[in-house]
Parts: structure tokens; C-alpha cells; sequence
């Protein structure tokens, strides 16, 4: 999967094989707030992504709401008991927060695939 970033935005990008495009969706939004775009070179995409974005921003301001972002940077989890202590272990044999290692854990898993 390739990705693109804008103003704190993530969109996914695909290749129409059929239409001969590449085709972008802003990841981490609702359905009532999907931005997608395209574009028949890379130049195309990243231009037709960033004015989505930016529209999408404008939209947002002229009505007066804040626009919705992809994750606000608090995270609830429902794990076991056995994996909260060990994680509590392994932060602590680190010498960090749970929250610190946690993020830390989270961050490499995101940027693994």
C-alpha cells in the first residue's frame, strides 16, 4: 500500500488499471466526510490531494467547525490482564511510562508493514 501525507492528512493510493489513474482516499475520516481524489501522474495525484485538502480545510473554516481529524491522540484499550502486566513489566525493565512504551510499541508496529 503507498501512502501520501498533507497538512496531517493520510491517504491511501491505488492504480486504476482499468481507467489508467491513480486513485487517493484521505484515510481516518467518517464516511459523511470521505475525500478522495486522482490523478494520471504522481504530479497530478499529489496536486489534486493537496487541493482536496485544502478545500476540505476551507470548507471547515467558512462554517465554522473544526475539521475532523484522523485520530485526536488518545488511544482506549480492552486487552487481557496477563498482557496489561506484561506490558507494565516491560515498561517499567524499559524505564518508561506505560503510555511511553506503549507509543513507542505502537509506533514500530504502524511502520512495520
Amino acid at each position: 500500500m503507498s501512502t501520501m501525507t498533507y497538512k496531517g492528512f493520510t491517504a491511501r493510493i491505488d492504480f486504476d488499471a482499468r481507467d489508467n489513474i491513480f486513485v487517493g482516499r484521505v484515510l481516518g475520516l467518517p464516511e459523511t466526510e470521505r475525500i478522495s481524489f486522482h490523478g494520471e501522474t504522481v504530479a497530478e495525484l499529489t496536486q489534486d490531494f493537496h487541493r482536496a485538502i485544502d478545500f476540505y480545510l476551507k470548507e471547515c473554516a467558512e462554517a465554522g467547525r473544526a475539521p475532523t481529524r484522523p485520530a485526536s491522540g488518545r488511544l482506549m484499550l480492552r486487552i487481557p490482564p496477563e498482557v496489561h502486566s506484561a506490558a507494565l513489566v516491560a515498561a517499567q525493565a524499559a524505564g518508561t511510562s506505560l503510555n511511553q512504551w506503549a507509543a513507542k510499541v505502537l509506533a514500530k508496529a504502524a511502520h512495520a508493514g
